[in-house]
């Protein structure tokens, strides 16, 4: 006798792995009502705070670890969390009797992904990047199947791993934003080009601290800037603007983080210097927006891969770490001081935009839960 779907979603560790599993508990939401969606998390872990409980039938943390850029001991100690983490998975499995799990990548998601894959339970995996990191590659060796954002991640599996492109999923909120609305909500002058800088849910010091190097010269542009700073340099980002020339300051709009408001600030938008996590796949193509794309260093190699996949397509302009204090400036000013190849990166960009991927990854992640149905 057939059941109701019930689907794990897990995610951690970075938004730029938890907002795609919102996404696509958004997209399950609207192609199945019926299913029953619970969310897996970590101990202690962000998605604590970033996911909303009321849309979930149920919120599970379970313990676990980082394996990689840690010392032996804390090795140690993520090994045995990861060891009780696969028990409380492998139980929570067997209570709720899930049809399927939907990870999106992250230390965080591997007891949930062992303990679901010793009961059965078919594994569906939703790569946010273009190149998977070490857990995903694990995973994807007993996954069910792999939702990648562009078929060039293909060439990161192995062969025989079952693989489909689906586009990147974008919050339906943020997917409506306008320009119109982001000027409004943010008091811009539409008669000046507005610059986006932002570091990532986390923030980006290294971002923060060159951006404030050249401040006061940008703002003498006709330039204004909307600069998300992260929680833990937000005191001093504030600081910084109080400092500013009271004519200066109206043009610098700050904020430690933005949720719901961040489709307003994209939309708003004539370029946005970030780190090149995943959502710059979906969100930068979605708003045409050209971007001057700065891959963290020590994030493997898969920020560096985003960065290059939009670089080379004319979208964006790579600006690595070490470089960032003498080019930042001089590349801010050259393009939005160029109409003409703005208008081009912003062609280049919107070509990439991949449609409504949420309804795509739900409609796969649906047809694998509803074939083990009993």
């Amino acid at each position: 006798m057939s059941r109701q779907p019930l689907i794990l979603i897990s995610a951690g560790g970075t938004g730029g792995g938890v907002y795609p599993a919102l996404t696509i508990a958004e997209g399950l939401r609207r192609a199945a009502p019926e299913t029953h969606l619970h969310f897996v998390g970590s101990v202690g872990g962000m998605e604590e705070r970033l996911v909303p409980r009321e849309q979930f039938a149920g919120y599970h943390a379970v313990q676990g670890g980082p394996l990689v850029g840690v010392s032996l001991p804390r090795r140690i100690v993520s090994l045995l969390k990861i060891l009780w983490g696969v028990i409380q998975s492998y139980l929570l499995a067997l209570r709720l009797r899930p049809t399927a799990l939907v990870i999106t990548g992250g230390w965080a998601t591997f007891p949930p992904a062992v303990g679901c894959w010793l009961r059965g339970v078919p594994i569906v995996i939703y790569l946010p990047d273009i190149e998977p990191a070490r857990v995903i590659r694990v995973i994807s060796r007993v996954a069910r199947l792999v939702l990648t954002p562009v078929p060039e991640s293909a060439a990161f599996f192995r062969a025989g791993t079952p693989l489909k492109a689906v586009g990147y999923p974008l919050r339906e909120k943020l997917s409506r934003a306008t320009r119109a609305d982001g000027i409004a909500y943010f008091q811009l002058d539409p008669a000046l080009k507005t610059l986006l800088v932002w570091g990532g849910s986390r923030g980006a010091q290294r971002i923060n601290e060159a951006l404030g190097a050249i401040l006061p010269e940008l703002l003498r542009e006709p330039v204004q800037v909307i600069h998300l700073s992260g929680e833990f340099d937000w005191e001093t980002v504030k600081a910084r603007r109080e400092k500013l020339p009271a004519e200066l300051q109206g043009r610098y709009r700050v904020f430690p983080y933005l949720k719901e408001e961040m489709g307003l600030a994209l939309a708003a938008a004539d370029l946005t210097v970030s780190r090149a996590g995943a959502s710059c796949l979906g969100e930068y193509p979605h708003f045409g927006l050209p971007a001057i794309l700065i891959p963290l260093a020590f994030a493997w190699r898969y920020q560096q891969v985003n960065a290059d996949y939009l670089a080379t397509r004319g979208a964006a302009v790579r600006l690595d770490d070490e470089r960032l204090s003498e080019e930042l400036l001089p590349l801010i000013r050259g393009l939005l001081g160029d109409p003409a190849r703005l208008e081009a990166m912003s062609k280049a960009c919107a070509v990439l935009s991949s449609g409504d991927a949420a309804a795509r990854i739900a409609s796969e992640v649906l047809a694998i839960s509803g074939a083990n149905q009993k």
